[in-house]
């Protein structure tokens, strides 16, 4: 008697499994990033009054010796709600906590702040 993970329609179903696994992967995350897209484009751009409260980077570290880096920075609006966006390095460096000024955005999708 066999064992039946060596039997040989073992390996062919498993390997089926694990390739539609990924394709399935690969499909979610490009409906949620084409759905986060569209309903950037269908918000409101919003013009208001902010302080930066917080900034953060966060180091993606590759196989390799390549490293990603995120910088987020997140602002209070004179409602008293605060949104963290993903901003690009020359933005981080030019914010300090505490910065006052005119915050852009449209839905998750930072624009720009202009400080005062």
């Amino acid at each position: 008697m066999r064992c039946f993970f060596f039997q040989k329609g073992f390996f062919d179903l498993f390997f089926i499994f694990i390739l539609l696994l990924i394709i399935g992967i690969i499909v979610f995350v490009m409906i949620s990033c084409f759905i986060e897209w569209r309903e950037n484009n269908e918000s409101d751009r919003i013009d208001t009054d902010a302080v930066v409260r917080a900034k953060r980077m966060r180091i993606s570290r590759g196989e390799n010796i390549h490293n990603i880096t995120s910088f987020y920075a997140t602002f209070e609006m004179g409602n008293g709600d605060r949104k963290e966006f993903l901003i690009s390095g020359s933005e981080y460096g030019q914010l300090a906590e505490g910065d006052i000024g005119r915050l852009s955005f449209q839905g998750t999708r930072y624009l720009g702040f202009l400080r005062k």
